[in-house]
């Protein structure tokens, strides 16, 4: 069956997660914070994820702007990086993420070859919409989905289901690709087509429905979908 629709992760697989810290790391006066934004960056995002589980785990929902409020509030105790005006700003700009390098040509030669493209995120239809328009992918996208929806964050399958209810399409058209494992893992226990995007080369996870492609990072995306 032809892959019609490519739908993709937001964070870490189409926005730069960490580019919130490394550019409030340049800005003048943040010269302490420039020695470890990487630090602060790793252990926000980590603990963003551990939270949205542990939420959807425990049935005890909050949006996604919360859950990345809190995260950054235990990174910042635990780095002890509390200088004047910096979880402001960093959450300022949070709303303002870039994507990555290869996005707008993934995205343009996928549509060019004919397939819809979407998001399917955590995050809430706020945040992906100020994502969204950051990074100028507004006329690159046909839909941008959100937990939100479904009161549970991934991997609940229920959010996959978005997806095929949105576009009316069978689960083998879906080629799913996000940057984290384990959201490639549930993907693939869905129905769908996936690619990880394992960026920082990772092993795998070791868990029941493997991805079915790993790559670096997108450019191999649409040359993935033509061969199947």
């Amino acid at each position: 069956m032809t892959v019609s629709l490519c739908v993709f992760d937001a964070y870490g697989t189409l926005f730069d997660v960490a580019a919130a810290a490394r550019e409030a790391a340049a800005e003048p006066g943040r010269e302490v914070f420039s020695a470890r934004w990487a630090e602060l960056a790793e252990i926000w995002r980590q603990k963003q994820l551990q939270y949205s589980w542990l939420r959807s785990a425990s049935g005890i929902h909050t949006d996604f702007w919360q859950v990345t409020e809190n995260g950054l509030d235990y990174a910042l105790e635990a780095t002890g990086l509390a200088e004047d005006g910096l979880r402001t700003r960093l959450l300022q700009l949070y709303w303002e993420l870039s994507a990555f390098p290869e996005v707008p040509a993934t995205l343009d030669a996928l549509r060019a070859d004919g397939r819809q493209t979407a998001i399917l995120s955590n995050a809430s239809p706020a945040m992906l919409g100020a994502a969204v328009k950051s990074a100028g992918l507004e006329t690159r996208l046909d839909a941008w989905l959100s937990a939100e929806s479904v009161g549970a964050f991934k991997p609940a399958l229920a959010n996959y289901a978005l997806v095929t209810e949105c576009f009316g399409v069978a689960r083998r058209e879906v080629l799913f690709v996000s940057s984290n494992g384990w959201d490639a893992w549930a993907a693939t226990a869905f129905g769908f087509r996936t690619v990880w995007v394992n960026r920082k080369g990772e092993p795998l996870d070791r868990l029941t429905t493997p991805p079915d492609h790993v790559v670096g990072d997108l450019t191999a995306v649409p040359g993935i979908v033509k061969a199947l």
